[in-house]
């Protein structure tokens, strides 16, 4: 078998007829580079099929074009095995890897247990390892005192997914209390009055600020909040709380679910109860994730955009910013927003 000779950053200088600092400036997005030679530079790379060796742009400078991405194992690894369709960390590799590919980076994700008493060792070894020019930190790593304390010592730009606690680097959120609003304000517009809310557990952030977003929306409207139960975000905690809520001395007519989970939970609690959705009870999801759309009747959810932040994410990284320590005080908000199925409608009684 004849081995291609593999295309090197000369080839692509010859057939472009350019030097070769041109073509290195183009590959790493250097300023100070002519549109039209930028695209002559691309096409070469384009036709050659040129794909840069990240070992030796490693060499010639500072930066490693790698960025960490930290997600929490226990709940991945549960999520993987289970196979019950969570795309979290999908949605996060869609938007983190196309991003970085964009510029010449890798996304490299790191599955670390928050809880453990060797995240300290777990996190200097993937350091060490790699030597990432950034890290994406996701809940609860994002309000990890722990991991934030070595990030910040070790003067690496950091991006905090929901969490706008004060810390090192820059936050950015999915504006979860505002989706939680809009959730809410779409029943209130049905015409529902008593709106149940399952929330998620208390050592996420995000949780608390979706239980503000739907408690405001019920007070603006003069609508009572005793409808509340928690959950983990897995499926038997949404049984548990759904049939908390049904239960309750104030029986919802409908039910938003902070996770497509429990409200895939909450479908099966109606279900064994004879309550038809959405004629009986309307609900509502967060996540979005593929499965919902499948569902009978198909779920109205609110839409994360997890691909969108952590792509965003990435792009802050390489222009610098979080570096050195230095956090931008302002939290950059992506909004999520509300696909309206078949599990909401008015409600059928008074």
């Amino acid at each position: 078998m004849v081995r291609r000779p593999s295309v090197t950053i000369k080839h692509v200088a010859a057939d472009a007829g350019v030097s070769l600092q041109t073509v290195s400036r183009v590959i790493n997005k250097e300023p100070n580079v002519r549109p039209q030679m930028a695209e002559r530079v691309q096409a070469s790379i384009d036709r050659l099929g040129y794909v840069p060796s990240i070992s030796a742009q490693r060499m010639r400078g500072s930066r490693s074009y790698l960025i960490l991405a930290l997600n929490d194992r226990e709940r991945t690894l549960a999520d993987w095995r289970e196979r019950q369709g969570a795309d979290w960390v999908d949605q996060m590799m869609l938007g983190g890897m196309s991003k970085c590919a964009e510029h010449g980076y890798r996304l490299i994700v790191e599955l670390v247990d928050t809880h453990s008493d060797h995240v300290e060792r777990e996190l200097s070894a993937a350091l060490a390892a790699l030597r990432p020019d950034g890290v994406i930190l996701t809940p609860p790593h994002s309000e990890n005192p722990v991991i934030l304390a070595m990030l910040e010592a070790a003067h690496i730009r950091v991006a905090r997914i929901g969490s706008l606690k004060p810390g090192p680097g820059f936050a950015l959120t999915m504006d979860d209390e505002r989706a939680a609003g809009l959730a809410t304000d779409h029943l209130i517009e049905l015409g529902h009055r008593a709106i149940g809310f399952i929330a998620g557990p208390a050592a996420y952030e995000l949780s608390q600020w979706r239980i503000k977003g739907w408690q405001h929306a019920m007070q603006a409207a003069g609508l009572a909040t005793d409808s509340f139960a928690r959950g983990d975000f897995g499926y038997e905690s949404g049984i548990a709380a759904a049939e908390a809520l049904l239960d309750g001395p104030l029986m919802p007519s409908a039910i938003i679910a902070s996770s497509d989970r429990m409200a895939l939970a909450t479908l099966e609690v109606a279900r064994r109860r004879d309550l038809r959705v959405p004629e009986d009870l309307s609900v509502i999801s967060f996540d979005d994730t593929p499965i919902v759309r499948f569902t009978h009747p198909p779920l109205t959810a609110v839409v994360q955009p997890i691909a969108e932040v952590s792509a965003r994410a990435v792009e802050r990284i390489i222009a610098g910013d979080g570096s050195d320590g230095e956090a931008d005080r302002q939290p950059e908000a992506i909004p999520a927003s509300l696909a309206v199925r078949s599990s909401t409608a008015p409600p059928r009684r008074a």
